[in-house]
Formats: C-alpha cells, sequence, structure tokens
C-alpha cells in the first residue's frame, strides 16, 4: 500500500513537471512572437532633404518628424531628435519616411568630398529609379548588384554564338559612398502598334566602395549589360547562384510544337 502511495505521488509529481514545462515552452513561444513588436519613437524625413541642406533650416521647413515604428523595423543609430546635428548638413540626399541616422550629416566640407575606406576604390554608375531601389539607396546602404545580360560569345573561328538571356548575381555586398544628383534623359521606344513614344527617364550616379577585382567586374557589367542594385538589411542572406535564363523562366518555347 505504502509502495502504492509513492508511487501514485511520483506520478503525479512528473505530471505538475510535464505541465510546467509546457507552461513555459508556450510562454517561450510568446515571447519570441512578440519580440520586435514593440513600438518605439524615431525620427524620420517627412519630406526630401537635399543633399548639402542645413538641418536647422530643413527643421524650420518641417522636414523631420517623430513616428512610432516596431522595434524590429527600428534601425541601429537612428535618432529620435535633432539634437546633436542641429549644426550639420545633409551628405547625401534624404528621402520622405527614410529615418534619420548621424552618419547622413556632417559639415559642410564633409558634404563636399567622398569619404573612400582606405582599401577600396571608388567605383560610379549611372541608374534609373527602379534599378536603384526606387531612391531608397543611399550613402551609407549596403547593396547587392545583379546584372542582367543578352550574352554573344565570339568564338575563335571568327563566329559568333548568341546565348539566353539571363540575370544572375554580380557582387552579393558592397557599401554605397555617394549619390549624385538626379538627371532626366529622354528615351525614345516603339509601341507594339509601331508609334515612338518619347519618355523621360530620371538617371542617377551612385558611387560604391569595392575593391580592384570588384571594380573590374562592376565597369565591365555597366558598360556591357544593365545593372541593377538590390538594398539589404542586417538579416539579408545572399548567395552566389547559377542565376536565371529566358529558357529556365519560359521552357515551354524550347518544347517541340510550341
Amino acid at each position: 500500500m505504502a509502495r502504492r502511495s509513492v508511487l501514485l505521488l511520483v506520478a503525479v509529481i512528473i505530471a505538475l513537471a510535464g505541465t510546467a514545462l509546457i507552461v513555459v515552452y508556450v510562454q517561450g513561444i510568446d515571447q519570441r512572437a512578440q519580440e520586435g513588436q514593440e513600438m518605439v519613437e524615431v525620427l524620420v524625413a517627412s519630406a526630401t532633404i537635399e543633399s548639402g541642406e542645413d538641418v536647422t533650416d530643413a527643421s524650420e521647413a518641417g522636414k523631420f518628424e517623430t513616428r512610432e515604428v516596431r522595434r524590429a523595423d527600428f534601425v541601429d543609430g537612428a535618432l529620435t531628435t535633432t539634437q546633436g546635428i542641429q549644426d550639420s548638413v545633409a551628405l547625401g540626399t534624404i528621402f520622405p519616411g527614410e529615418q534619420i541616422l548621424a552618419a547622413k550629416f556632417g559639415s559642410q566640407s564633409d558634404s563636399e568630398s567622398l569619404v573612400i575606406p582606405d582599401d577600396k576604390l571608388a567605383v560610379s554608375v549611372e541608374l534609373s529609379d527602379p534599378e536603384r531601389v526606387a531612391g531608397f539607396v543611399n550613402p551609407g546602404s549596403d547593396v547587392a548588384i545583379f546584372m542582367s545580360s543578352d550574352p554573344v560569345l565570339f568564338l575563335p573561328d571568327g563566329t559568333q554564338k548568341t546565348l539566353p538571356p539571363y540575370t544572375r548575381l554580380l557582387l552579393p555586398k558592397v557599401q554605397v559612398i555617394g549619390v549624385g544628383t538626379t538627371s532626366v534623359s529622354a528615351t525614345t521606344i516603339t509601341t507594339e502598334a509601331g508609334a515612338e513614344v518619347t519618355e523621360s527617364v530620371p538617371r542617377t550616379i551612385l558611387t560604391v566602395a569595392v575593391n580592384q577585382k570588384d571594380a573590374e567586374k562592376l565597369i565591365y557589367a555597366s558598360r556591357n549589360s544593365d545593372v541593377s542594385f538590390a538594398l539589404l538589411n542586417k538579416n539579408t542572406k545572399i548567395t552566389d547562384q547559377p542565376g536565371v535564363s529566358a529558357d529556365q523562366l519560359m521552357p515551354e518555347l524550347l518544347r517541340p510544337g510550341q
């Protein structure tokens, strides 16, 4: 009888311990689910702040405002007030909705010079708005660079071989160190009906810091293909893959009878 009571007591203890572990586990899941959901205040640009624009002038023009964002969306180093940068100027264009970072402000002399990391080269490419993530790429941004090409091989016998168009990763991570002013160029396109239409395309020169090998890749790609920037965050994972070609996206075109 005593033995049976002991076994029953042990069973009750095990059951209570199991229940406690389940409660702790569920609480842990709930806590992990709520991480990063807390709302915090951050200073953002409510209007475009031009490169070289004084913080005081921008503030008087109502170009700063405080917003609440999820902690997970809070950018490291973002400010909550202009205190500490009130005597500075923007080192590059800051776009509406962008969180305000002290690193993007400095003296007037800083805004007129380009800071290049000691072991890197500065290379510039001209991109349209879609190719530079609709203007969200700014000095200090990390980007991956992709290239899209319609490659033609020149064979030793003097003939040419056209390969399927493709897009692939060119450089997995480079830092943008400068953004030039945006200009508008006129481009003429032909519609399906055969009519020629002139479009105004805004283009901006972006400067990145790269080593010599990557500089060679980027210069070649920008002259012989279309280059696109993809904005990275601290959790973005980029892997070098073969890329995507036209025959992979549209395999039905290779089927007999198509």
